[in-house]
């Protein structure tokens, strides 16, 4: 039977992820530079697994300054072959409420100057992702199941409008999302699911409802006290998720992969890819550059 694996990134308000066996801190170097923080390695339910706080301990970097290509590469360096994020949100609908969890499946992109960050491919090397359904659907469905095992009320799809920020929506920005039939809104998870495809591995997004935004009439505007308070009620029930995913991935009888996804997605010519790009993509994709 093959080695399971299973990254998990925390967001705001999950910067550790104890009873880890064999526990260990591992720093990770990629030619994209360093991680949000060193990683913490270890086993759970016979799963290896690696965390890695998503803003840094302290919650250091805002989303418009992760380094998203470091951190899916320093999974992959790390064998994991899937990664699930873990993200607080805020509801666009009224029956996603505080406290409760989303599965997405899919994502709209609002964000702005974060080409650099959204892609692994360039400078010397083009790629073309399939990327209709950007979350790997069997991680997905895994996960429902270990939310709802950990006794949260966890929501099965929607889509994951994903913004800028720092700043919250304006009031017109967030009616206008709503228009659109958007289910949750948060700032960081896309460049991570269309990094994870291109490094050929499964990832899901665990979202965490913190607010409804401030497009609801009744409830108050979205504030950062608000969003804490919701986020320290519920970081245990984040990490009994997590238990409970890796159980579940323990007890598969195969690993969940996206081994093959990239195989026909490489559109440069072998003898034009450039000697830097190899050497940047070699972890990733080696096998389809020829």
């Amino acid at each position: 039977m093959s080695e399971k694996t299973l990254g998990i990134i925390g967001g705001s308000g999950l910067y550790d992820l104890p009873g880890l066996e064999d526990r260990k801190t591992v720093e990770v170097e990629t030619p994209f530079g360093k991680p949000s923080d060193v990683l913490v390695t270890g086993s759970l339910h016979g799963v290896r697994m690696a965390f890695l706080p998503r803003h840094g301990r302290g919650h250091r970097l805002s989303p418009s300054e992760l380094p998203f290509r470091a951190n899916i590469y320093a999974m992959k360096e790390l064998g994991m072959s899937a990664v699930v994020g873990i993200s607080a949100v805020g509801s666009m609908k009224i029956d996603l409420r505080p406290g409760e969890l989303v599965l997405v499946d899919q994502f709209i992109d609002r964000t702005r100057g974060r080409t650099a960050e959204s892609t692994f491919f360039g400078g010397g090397c083009v790629a073309h992702a399939h990327f209709a359904d950007p979350i790997w659907e069997p991680l997905r469905q895994v996960a429902l199941r270990a939310a709802r095992a950990a006794g949260a009320v966890a929501h099965d799809g929607g889509t994951y409008l994903c913004m800028e920020g720092p700043l919250f929506s304006t009031r017109a920005e967030s009616r206008l999302y709503r228009s659109w039939g958007v289910d949750v809104i948060g700032m960081t998870n896309l460049q991570e699911a269309k990094l994870a495809r291109e490094a050929e591995i499964a990832y899901s997004t665990v979202a965490l409802v913190t607010d409804y935004d401030c497009w609801h009439e009744v409830e108050g505007d979205v504030d950062v006290a608000a969003v804490l308070s919701v986020l320290k009620a519920n970081a245990d029930l984040a990490q009994r998720t997590v238990v409970e995913l890796a159980r579940a991935v323990g007890e598969m009888e195969e690993p969940i992969s996206a081994a093959g996804c990239m195989e026909h997605a490489v559109m440069t010519a072998p003898d034009k890819i450039s000697a830097d790009a190899r050497r940047r993509l070699q972890l990733l994709i080696g096998k389809y550059l020829g």
